[in-house]
C-alpha cells in the first residue's frame, strides 16, 4: 500500500493536479454562461472527468517529450521522469491512457465534443515541440488552455458562440501573458541549450513588455466576453477584479524575480477561482 500510495504521489508530481485549477474555473464559467445557471451533474462530472484527462495527457507528453532537457536544467533535474521514479514508458502510457479517457469522455458528452476530442489532444500536445524551432511556444500554451472554454459551452450547448471566443481568446493571452513571466526563470537555461523562448530571444525586459500586452489583451476581450453574453455587474466586476490582479503580478515580478512562483501560481490560480464566483452570482 506504501509503494502504492507513493506511486500516486509520484505522478501527482509529474503533472501537478494542482495546476487544473488554471484552466478548470473557465471550463465552468462557459457553461454556466451557455446554461444560463446550472448545467445538471452529469456535465459536471464529465467536465472535470475532461479537463483532468486532457491536461494529465498535455503534462504527461511534455514530461516525456521533455526529459532529455529537463535533466540539464537546474530547476526540474528533480522531476520524476528525470530522475528515474517514473520511467519513460510509464510516463508513455499515463498519456496514452488518459488520452483515450479524454475521447471516451467526450463520446459521453456529445457529437460535436467527440468530433473535436482529437484535435484538441493534437493542439495540446504540439506545445511540447514549440520551444525546440519557435518561440512561439507561449502562445501555443495560451491556445491550449484557451480551449477550455470552447470546451465547457459545446459541452452544454453542442455549439459554439461568439462570447465564447472572446472569453477563450482572453484565456490565450492571459495564459500566454504569465508564461512569459514563468519563462523569465530559465532565460539563461534557455540560451545555452539553445531552446526558443521570448525571454532567451528578446530578453528579459522586452519580455515583461510582452507580457504587459498579452494582459491587457486579456482585458480587452474578457470585457467583449461579459458584453456580448450580457452579463450583469458582477460581470463587469470580476473584469475590474482581474485587472487588479494582473496588475498585482507584474509589480511583484518587476521588483523580484525570485517572486515568479507567488506570482504565477498564487495570483493566478485566484484569479481563476474569483472570476469564476463573480459569473455564479450574476447568472442565478
Amino acid at each position: 500500500m506504501e509503494k502504492i500510495l507513493k506511486k500516486i504521489n509520484d505522478f501527482n508530481e509529474l503533472v501537478m493536479f494542482k495546476h487544473s485549477i488554471f484552466s478548470l474555473p473557465f471550463i465552468f464559467i462557459a457553461m454556466v454562461v451557455a446554461a444560463n445557471g446550472w448545467f445538471g451533474w452529469k456535465l459536471l462530472l464529465l467536465g472535470i472527468l475532461a479537463a483532468l484527462s486532457a491536461r494529465n495527457f498535455a503534462m504527461g507528453f511534455n514530461r516525456y517529450m521533455d526529459r532529455d532537457i529537463d535533466a540539464l536544467n537546474p530547476r526540474t533535474i528533480n522531476r520524476p521522469s528525470v530522475d528515474g521514479r517514473i520511467a519513460p514508458k510509464q510516463v508513455l502510457t499515463f498519456t496514452l491512457l488518459n488520452a483515450l479517457g479524454f475521447i471516451v469522455v467526450a463520446w459521453f458528452v456529445n457529437d460535436l465534443a467527440l468530433y473535436l476530442s482529437v484535435p484538441i489532444l493534437l493542439i495540446i500536445g504540439s506545445y511540447s515541440y514549440f520551444k525546440r524551432f519557435s518561440f512561439l511556444a507561449h502562445i501555443i500554451l495560451g491556445v491550449s488552455l484557451g480551449l477550455a472554454p470552447i470546451a465547457g459551452v459545446v459541452a452544454v450547448s453542442e455549439t459554439i458562440y461568439l462570447w465564447s471566443l472572446y472569453l477563450s481568446v482572453g484565456v490565450l493571452f492571459w495564459v500566454a501573458g504569465f508564461d512569459l513571466l514563468y519563462s523569465l526563470q530559465d532565460i539563461e537555461v534557455d540560451k545555452k541549450l539553445g531552446l526558443h523562448s521570448i525571454p532567451s530571444q528578446f530578453g528579459a525586459e522586452n519580455t515583461m513588455l510582452f507580457s504587459k500586452i498579452m494582459h491587457i489583451l486579456t482585458i480587452i476581450f474578457w470585457l467583449l466576453f461579459v458584453v456580448e453574453a450580457n452579463l450583469g455587474i458582477f460581470g463587469y466586476l470580476a473584469v475590474v477584479v482581474s485587472i487588479v490582479m494582473l496588475t498585482t503580478e507584474h509589480l511583484i515580478v518587476h521588483k523580484d524575480f525570485t517572486k515568479i512562483d507567488k506570482a504565477f501560481f498564487t495570483i493566478n490560480g485566484y484569479l481563476g477561482i474569483v472570476f469564476f464566483i463573480l459569473i455564479i452570482v450574476d447568472s442565478f
